[in-house]
């Protein structure tokens, strides 16, 4: 009897697993905004491989495309700074900042660390059974077994930054110029260019071209002399030969092109921005950019278009009717008018936009101060075609908001929160100075300011006085007000809730996370969380913090969220290196927790009525490994036509 109990038991379980339909139940990511440092490009085929870096809340660092660069796919090497990138046949090799080599047989799907894992391998090259690494500090490794053993060339003590292989000739490109090996490693000789960096290096046929700190140098036998191109005046980090083309990336005037073996050199459409490797399939010239992700040609560079490539820091979100807005890291204000769905750059090219708000036809930007003196506000009148700096210090300003008339912005650094009645021409700070503000909040007559390490500050007279309240011992990241009901996101300690203007608060359910990002849409309450070693994603609340549901469907990698932002029935959420994503808020319905206890066995409830019948409930418990933040352990009814209502104990979805 015991057995077929269980049986029963189990027989239910797969039965709901295979009924239950997940396919709108998820979030989707949005076609931008584009970008991310690409540091590693190969071809194969149809199959493009960029090597990212890891952002400082980021896991995403391998993508791949098989369709041009129209769409990208995260592979599953994460949570790595991958420098180099090189294929041979179905094997992919991805050289990483000290974790050495990694190699995937699968397109990706899954890595396996070789025998070379520990040191910096800025370059990987390939020619038959034999692959080079190039290593910081080690020379340069040999391996002919696919990576499962590794031997130390004769290059042994310097820093390599580049490789290239031309017959049964090698180059490595060190701090200390180019060297030479025809035999595989076991012998080297430094050529005639032994004076610089060398960072790129590139060979057809018997012309060898190696990019450096100065610009091009060209040698036609073997290394023994060099001469230096027309291209003197630039960092040339990376370099690319299709027939008679030499395409030359620069750490920030973009690709330029030779046809004559660098007598003359021409600038490309991609003009404005460093370019950190560069790789040719056939006519088609594809390009990794810092920050700006991956650009391609097919007409020589005469034009270039921006891939999908999606891995942004997006750090804000505002929305002027049907026009949302995104600020990301270093590449500037992002646009879209169908609600996500496609975005264009719309100015403010290599400032971070830390916040963003918006009025009437009004929108304000807050920038970061990197470079230094770069800060303050800009100000756009028509949706972002054209942007001014506004009269204010050069801070970053990392909160908005708008009042009516008042504009008012907060800094970090002893600027605190200033205000302005006229859209920005002038500024008047408040006696709330000396503080680090990082979020705002309006209230009818009530500004909220969340500052770094005291809490929350109240002002009934739009910023001119300033009252601490009882949350003063916290750094309060986010806001968000539901009718009498304002939530804090603090530092490390989750979500307050007040109900009595800031005058007394109580801390929810969520309690031991950083909380970036808050929004609220009638009774659902949403917090975008990160956390320093377990991405957490996105918690969702129908009872006012009481109790959380971690909502991560379809995220192949668990985001840290910086902002989010609801539109018409969507919400969207802006991500640490991930760009933007949005969802249905059709999905949150439905939805509560009714345990926090780890199931410890199998179990069936009795059932009601009793007989069965067409409206029995079945209430059962199943054994599974936590994958959420905590493991705790919630529950989603489910209910499918013509079948039995079953409630279901379990780990986040």
């Amino acid at each position: 009897m015991k057995k077929l109990f269980t049986a029963f038991v189990l027989i239910v379980v797969i039965q709901l697993s295979v009924s239950i339909n997940y396919g709108v139940c998820q979030w989707e990511q949005c076609e931008g905004p584009y970008g991310g440092t690409v540091n590693a490009l190969a071809v194969s085929g149809n199959t493009i491989c960029a090597g990212t870096n890891k952002n400082y809340y980021n896991a995403s660092v391998v993508y791949l495309s098989t369709n041009n660069g129209q769409s990208w796919t995260q592979t599953g090497l994460n949570d790595l700074y991958v420098l180099s990138i090189s294929i041979s046949m179905n094997n992919i090799f991805a050289g990483t900042l000290s974790s050495g080599v990694f190699l995937s047989t699968n397109n990706g799907e899954n890595w396996i660390q070789t025998e070379l894992n520990g040191g910096t391998v800025y370059s990987i090259a390939i020619s038959g059974n034999n692959i080079f690494a190039g290593i910081w500090g080690s020379g340069v490794r040999l391996s002919t077994n696919n990576g499962q053993t590794w031997t130390q060339t004769a290059l042994n003590n310097q820093n390599v930054y580049s490789i290239t292989i031309g017959g049964n000739d090698i180059f490595a490109g060190t701090g200390d110029g180019v060297f030479h090996s025809s035999n595989n490693g076991q012998s080297w000789t430094q050529t005639g260019l032994n004076s610089q960096a060398v960072a790129s290096l590139a060979i057809s046929g018997n012309n060898i071209f190696a990019g450096t700190y100065y610009g091009v140098y060209f040698s036609t036998n073997n290394g023994q002399n060099w001469t230096q191109t027309a291209l003197n005046n630039q960092d040339v980090r990376s370099l690319a030969l299709s027939g008679n083309n030499i395409f030359a990336g620069t750490t920030g005037g973009g690709i330029y092109l030779s046809t004559n073996n660098g007598q003359n050199w021409t600038q490309t459409a991609l003009n404005n921005t460093g370019v950190n490797s560069i790789a040719v399939k056939q006519n088609i010239v594809i390009a990794g950019t810092s920050e700006n992700g991956v650009f391609i040609s097919s007409n020589n560079g005469l034009t270039f278009k921006n891939t999908g490539l999606n891995s942004q820091v997006v750090y804000s979100l505002s929305q002027i009717g049907n026009n949302i807005f995104a600020g990301a890291s270093t590449v500037g204000a992002w646009s879209s008018t169908n609600f996500g769905l496609n975005w264009s750059r719309v100015g403010l090219n290599g400032k971070s936009v830390l916040s963003m708000t918006a009025i009437e036809n009004n929108i304000f930007a807050g920038i970061d101060n990197i470079p230094l003196y770069t800060g303050g506000i800009r100000h756009s009148t028509n949706y972002g075609q054209n942007w001014s700096q506004v009269n204010f210090i050069t801070y970053s300003v990392g909160a908005l908001a708008v009042k009516e008339n008042y504009i008012f912005a907060g800094t970090d650094g002893s600027i605190g929160v200033l205000f302005s009645t006229n859209l920005g021409q002038n500024w008047v700070q408040t006696n709330l100075s000396n503080k680090g503000i990082y979020c705002f909040a309006l209230s009818g007559n009530n500004l909220f300011a969340g500052s770094g390490g005291s809490g929350v500050y109240l002002s009934i007279d739009n910023g001119q006085n300033w009252t601490q309240t009882t949350l003063n011992n916290r750094s309060v990241w986010s806001f968000a007000i539901s009718g009498s009901k304002i939530f804090a996101g603090t530092y490390e300690n989750g979500v307050y809730l007040s109900t009595d203007n800031g005058t007394s608060w109580t801390q929810t359910a969520l309690n031991n996370l950083t909380v970036t990002s808050l929004a609220v849409s009638e009774d659902k309450i949403f917090a975008g969380t990160f956390d320093y070693f377990n991405n957490t994603g996105i918690f969702f609340s129908t009872n006012n913090g009481q109790s959380w549901v971690q909502k991560n469907e379809r995220f192949k990698y668990i985001p840290s969220v910086r902002s989010l932002l609801i539109v018409n029935d969507y919400i969207f959420a802006g991500t640490y290196g991930y760009s933007v994503w949005r969802r249905p808020l059709s999905d949150f319905t439905g939805i509560q927790s009714i345990s926090t206890e780890i199931p410890t066995a199998y179990s069936l409830g009795q059932n009601y009525p009793n007989p069965f019948n067409a409206g029995t409930a079945i209430r059962f418990e199943v054994m599974r490994s936590p994958t959420g933040a905590f493991g705790d352990v919630y529950v989603k009814e489910c209910q499918e036509k013509n079948s039995i209502p079953v409630t279901i104990v379990n780990t986040p979805f």
